[in-house]
């Protein structure tokens, strides 16, 4: 189990523990402070490729909404919506995107050129200079897979 689930469900024993009742206000602020920095950890760095660490991380925030007072026979992406929060998976993509632009508009000490290619300012793309370049491939063998 990755540690971070493991350490963020023994934070939500606690939690369970220690309230009897938790509403909609209490539960933003205990799973923003305690819960969710767990499971986020890092993420940009190792970026979770296996969809059993995906589903691993997510079945704690599955596990921690249904801890919210009349919440629990909800579908999952009901209470998601009610509590005012995204699934782990959106919050990651968006991560992802942040860190990227971060990259190219020089926000971050890293050469870009080693992990994007921009696309030919002479090509039509409308829009500002920082589209990136994927290449085509015939076939799905190199579809997961950088050079």
């Amino acid at each position: 189990m990755h540690s971070g689930c493991k350490k963020a469900q023994s934070v939500l024993a606690m939690i369970k523990r220690q309230f009897k009742i938790i509403d909609k206000e209490d539960f933003g602020i205990i799973y923003r402070t305690y819960v969710r920095p767990h499971l986020e950890y890092c993420i940009q760095a190792w970026s979770p490729k296996l969809q059993k660490d995906k589903i691993l991380l997510e079945k704690v925030q599955r596990r921690a909404t249904r801890m919210v007072k009349g919440f629990k026979k909800l579908p999952y992406e009901t209470r998601l919506k009610k509590l005012g929060i995204y699934s782990l998976e959106r919050r990651r993509l968006r991560g992802d995107l942040i860190e990227t632009f971060k990259i190219l508009t020089g926000r971050e000490h890293v050469n870009y050129s080693k992990f994007f290619e921009l696309a030919d300012a002479t090509s039509r793309l409308r829009g500002h200079s920082l589209k990136l370049f994927k290449p085509r491939c015939r076939t799905t063998v190199r579809q997961n897979f950088s050079v």
